[in-house]
């Protein structure tokens, strides 16, 4: 919404930007802290945010765009990022926001055709956490993680279970398609190749087989705690109530592990690797996109308060790791000595594999937002004993490939 300022013709425009996140109440606590930052270093432009939490983001910010009432800035994530591209929804930010600073393969996540349709945020890694307390108390050490793989990550598992009488748990089941994205690329293949399922059906059975064979060893809870625990946040993880010794979970949630368990340590570690794998599969994602809506009147103000985000060491001082470690390399040395120790620990790690990572995935197909979900009924219905995996391998790579045709 414009409204002129008072003063005449020829005063200054006042612009109010309507900005779209979600997330946790300290997410909002440093988002408000920041935009009142910006509001102070450009009077003439108010920002309102709208917030919500997860769950019902996506939902309600479809309703806006249909209804023609997109927010100026959109937050959004890496699946459905072409989906609201080719829609026509968003504005190329190619020449509207300084990209110079962040790393061009990571920045390429957000653009299609030639156009920067979206700015990372930050970035992070699927990655493998570990409590070597937990470990050590089952009587077993912690993996050498450059040369582990799943039979030693399953072993191991199983082996913490039985010396803590059950106690403890080895692992915590994983069901993102990240983890299968990881999985697939050790056996040489990719999730997507274009607008098509780039997996094979074996490739999706061996994954469920790591899934059964750490219920059927004991490595992890049964079936049913198995999946309720696949649909819950990590303040009621395993690990949050010090009955977990590992998980897989994203970089950036390494605090919130380390907070919901009381604050105990937590290490990052290299996935576990498929026997005999050329590469380990794990790769830099950007944690979520800026991006400006096309139908917006206010245009140039939304990428002025989206560079402010990405580029100005103050706010890079206000949000530090909420939305991924800076994706900015000048804001991260700026803000550096300011992370807290387990970000320290999170960046560390991070710079110890660097040179291990695959590229940064291309945004997915359009449709691809439901990915998540169509993986994860297919997932149940193997696990509970339902279906055949041979079955259920090829009915999802169908549905799969329906869905995201185009």
């Amino acid at each position: 919404m414009i409204t002129a300022a008072c003063g005449g013709e020829g005063a200054n425009r006042e612009v109010t930007l309507r900005f779209s996140y979600w997330g946790t109440d300290v997410r909002q606590q440093r988002t408000e802290e920041a935009i009142k930052r910006f509001e102070a270093k450009n009077p003439a432009i108010n920002v309102v945010g709208e917030f919500s939490g997860f769950g019902t983001y996506y939902e309600t910010l479809a309703e806006k765009v249909a209804a023609g009432d997109a927010p100026d800035v959109i937050t959004l994530e890496i699946r459905g990022l072409r989906e609201y591209a080719e829609r026509g929804t968003l504005a190329d930010l190619s020449s509207e926001v300084s990209t110079s600073d962040l790393d061009a393969k990571v920045l390429a996540a957000g653009a299609m055709d030639g156009k920067q349709f979206a700015v990372p945020t930050g970035v992070n890694a699927w990655s493998l956490v570990a409590d070597p307390k937990a470990i050590e108390g089952a009587g077993q050490k912690l993996p050498r993680d450059t040369a582990w793989t799943w039979d030693d990550y399953i072993n191991l598992a199983a082996r913490i279970t039985a010396g803590t009488g059950g106690k403890v748990y080895g692992t915590q089941q994983a069901f993102n398609p990240a983890f299968l994205q990881i999985f697939a690329a050790q056996r040489g293949e990719s999730f997507y190749n274009g607008n098509k399922i780039g997996m094979s059906p074996e490739t999706i059975k061996a994954w469920w087989a790591v899934h059964r064979r750490l219920i059927k060893a004991k490595g992890s809870p049964e079936v049913a705690k198995s999946v309720e625990l696949g649909t819950q946040g990590v303040d009621r993880s395993l690990f949050a109530t010090g009955t977990g010794a590992m998980g897989m979970w994203w970089s950036n949630e390494l605090s919130a592990i380390s907070k919901a368990s009381g604050g105990k340590e937590v290490e990052l570690l290299r996935m576990p690797k498929v026997e005999g794998a050329a590469a380990g599969g794990m790769f830099l994602q950007p944690a979520m996109f800026y991006s400006a809506s096309a139908k917006s009147a206010s245009q140039a103000e939304a990428a002025k308060f989206i560079d402010f985000l990405i580029n100005d060491p103050e706010a890079g001082a206000i949000i530090l790791s909420d939305r991924g470690l800076p994706a900015n390399s000048r804001v991260l040395a700026a803000v550096r000595d300011k992370l807290p120790e387990i970000d320290k620990k999170t960046l560390a790690f991070l710079d110890e594999i660097k040179g291990e990572l695959t590229d940064s995935p291309a945004a997915p197909p359009k449709g691809a937002s439901a990915m998540e979900d169509i993986l994860t009924r297919y997932t149940d219905e193997v696990l509970f004993g339902r279906m055949r995996p041979d079955n259920a391998a090829r009915k999802f790579i169908t549905e799969a490939n329906a869905l995201i045709a185009g």
